[in-house]
């Protein structure tokens, strides 16, 4: 009988996953630590290839493009290394458009230089020049 993936069996029935939980952190900092070691190592050998073959081949603009692809490489492992996982599509949208409060305020606010509504005091009140 065969199982769907979402339950975490194979196709002979043994179970998988024990749970659906996410890696735990520190696994999850190893692997990104991994990544960004990876690419960092790159650096220092293009540094090293560029210096060897600008002394092969006497070319300094085989060399500058040797270093220019490695020049944006810290950039690129920060950036690869930081990011989080994707989210998967079960997890949940944390945005809450009931909350949300809007960027403007939408009241209603007096306009600079505008006369000031007049009030009714009765017959004894003295009249007003418009």
């Amino acid at each position: 009988m065969k199982h769907s993936p979402e339950l975490g069996f194979d196709d002979e029935g043994r179970p998988v996953l024990i749970t659906r939980a996410a890696l735990p952190y520190e696994e999850e900092h190893r692997q990104r630590v991994r990544k960004y070691l990876t690419l960092m190592s790159f650096r220092v050998p293009a540094l090293i290839f560029a210096a060897i073959a600008y002394n092969v081949w006497h070319n300094g603009w085989i060399s500058l493009a040797i270093v220019a692809v490695s020049i944006p490489l810290p950039w690129m492992a920060v950036l690869i290394a930081n990011d989080r996982p994707p989210r998967r599509a079960e997890e949940p949208r944390r945005f809450d458009d009931a909350r949300r409060r809007p960027l403007s305020p939408t009241a209603e606010h007096p306009v600079l230089g505008a006369q000031p509504p007049a009030l009714d005091f009765g017959d004894d009140a003295p009249p007003r020049d418009r």
